[in-house]
């Protein structure tokens, strides 16, 4: 997970709409070819943006979120990456759940390669206490769950993943904790902590940092630290700038992510969008 991506105020209010039955599977189905069509045109990758964890709160009832970064630099040593790009789609297709799918392509450019499809993705996420990211009072509390897919050229195997999550916010700002437990493709167990702290949600320009520690058993150790800012053009479109420094088992990572996160509502549901961190954590085994 510790390895990439990931918008949006965070702490934004999600409402949470009723929809017709018949609605809410048209939805899915336009949110399932939105997916595939942007894994096939653009070629995916990402998560709550620009982050590698996540917050407690999902996508509005009916509603799409497109978390995009279209390409950024990552130097690991002596080997250049370019990641371009990363996607991550989230529905909101039932109260207080959301699917998020993902995944990210990665070219090798010094020493060159051939491109990957990686941090691929499946998962379920599900508002377990409603808090201050739904516009409550108390800590907001969630979890996601789902399967690590295989990629292409690259990581052939199948994982899983788990992960719980607990924002909070204050006049200062807002935090988010991870703590996510993981098989990785590999079939290695992987741990991954991870703290997001950001400026106060009045800002329309906030500045955010995240650090975490992800250890994946016979594989990868890693501590990165993360500093950037999120500007909040309007409800339903951000961008977003960071500067990542990571340990891989020794070795310095320096990555640059650039991306926006903008979201719409499917049929059934005229409300207007609001965009907000969804996005699965990203880890060493993603």
């Amino acid at each position: 997970m510790a390895g990439s991506l990931t918008l949006a105020d965070v702490a934004v209010t999600r409402d949470l709409n009723p929809v017709t039955h018949h609605g809410r599977w048209t939805g899915l189905v336009v949110g399932i070819a939105g997916a595939v069509a942007i894994c096939l045109c653009a070629q995916p990758a990402a998560a709550y943006r620009p982050f590698d964890g996540t917050d407690a709160a999902v996508a509005n009832l009916n509603e799409v979120e497109i978390e995009l970064q279209p390409a950024g630099p990552r130097q690991e040593g002596p080997q250049s990456t370019l990641i371009a790009p990363e996607v991550v789609f989230n529905y909101g297709f039932a109260e207080r759940w959301e699917m998020v799918l993902q995944g990210q392509v990665e070219t090798p450019l010094s020493p060159g390669g051939p491109s990957t499809l990686a941090a691929t993705g499946a998962f379920l996420k599900y508002v377990i206490q409603p808090g201050v990211l739904q516009g409550q009072s108390g800590i907001s509390i969630a979890t996601e769950f789902g399967p690590l897919l295989p990629g292409i050229n690259t990581e052939p195997g199948v994982g899983f993943s788990w992960a719980g999550i607990v924002s909070q916010r204050w006049d200062w700002g807002t935090a988010h904790f991870n703590v996510e437990a993981n098989l990785t493709r590999e079939q290695h167990g992987e741990v991954f902590l991870d703290v997001i702290l950001e400026g106060p949600s009045t800002w329309k320009v906030r500045p955010v940092a995240e650090f975490f520690y992800d250890k994946a058993w016979l594989e990868a150790e890693t501590r990165s630290a993360l500093v950037g800012a999120i500007w909040q053009v309007k409800e339903d479109l951000s961008f977003d700038a960071a500067y990542r420094y990571a340990v891989v088992n020794g070795r310095a990572v320096n990555e640059i992510r650039a991306g926006l996160t903008f979201a719409f509502k499917v049929e059934g549901d005229k409300t207007p969008a609001k965009p907000g961190v969804t996005f699965g954590n990203w880890g060493l085994s993603r």
